[in-house]
């Protein structure tokens, strides 16, 4: 197949494999895995091959393994990648390449999917995410009906609450967010005060009405200001459940990642 020149990025199509059989059940709950080939950090690091496979495809089975999803769909923009899922045996659809962030890029795919009520943003580059924590998130969707939920766990003890780079979250009594921050949050005013720091997890779930509502509205003040898109939601009165877990599920951002993840599943 091609590279994808000769593919229309503004339409979306679905590539299903053909080794099983389709079921006529509609989809309620689906988990949708943003991937792209320009990170700049990284290119075609959905590809990257750790422990034998695609990062990708860790990625995946992971979220196979979760109990309360109906299906599993890779969103991407390139033909590289939907090719290489394809062959996996995961559920493709091709968006355009304009999108700005991969919440934008799902938002096309579950505005042409009938039948989704709910949905997870997986972020392909988890591949040790973890699927009883995707299937909570599902589940506080469907029981709780919360618009939005999201994950964090608490700060280890060599981890920097000054680290830009780790996101904090603070929550209300009932474990909804108030803000989420590249800064420290809350501020430790005195020098005998404790404070327990949240360290976000980038894993959402959406009804379907929130999701496409939010990629609808213009991006938020707070929004730019911290480079998180999550604010603006809040911003909008969106309430936000934040799951408080023990895991932590390592990302790869760079190629060091992705030696430090290997040696985790080959462990």
């Amino acid at each position: 197949m091609s590279d994808g020149a000769t593919h229309d990025p503004c339409v979306s199509v679905f590539l299903f494999h053909t080794g099983k059989p389709k079921t006529k059940r509609m989809s309620k709950i689906v988990a949708l895995l943003p991937a792209r080939w320009g990170s700049t950090r990284f290119p075609g690091k959905p590809l990257h091959c750790i422990a034998g496979k695609p990062l990708l495809q860790h990625v995946w089975e992971r979220c196979l393994k979760a109990r309360r999803l109906d299906a599993v769909v890779v969103a991407t923009d390139d033909m590289r990648i939907a090719e290489a899922a394809f062959a996996f045996g995961a559920e493709v659809a091709l968006t355009s390449k304009k999108h700005p962030s991969g919440t934008d890029r799902i938002a096309e795919v579950v505005s042409k999917m009938r039948g989704a009520t709910h949905l997870l943003n997986v972020q392909g580059d988890e591949p040790l995410v973890d699927p009883a924590l995707i299937d909570s998130l599902a589940e506080c969707l469907v029981e709780e009906k919360v618009p939005m939920v999201t994950a964090a766990n608490p700060f280890g003890p060599k981890d920097d609450p000054a680290n830009p780079n780790i996101v904090k979250v603070v929550t209300d009594l009932h474990g909804d967010a108030l803000y989420f921050s590249r800064s420290v949050i809350p501020f430790i005013r005195d020098a005998g005060g404790k404070a327990a720091y949240l360290r976000h997890h980038g894993i959402y779930g959406y009804s379907r009405r929130c999701l496409l509502q939010l990629v609808k509205w213009p991006q938020s003040s707070l929004e730019k200001a911290e480079q998180l898109e999550q604010l603006r939601a809040l911003e909008n009165g969106v309430r936000i459940r934040v799951l408080k877990t023990k895991h932590v599920s390592i990302g790869v951002d760079v190629p060091e990642d992705a030696i430090r993840v290997e040696k985790l599943l080959r462990s």
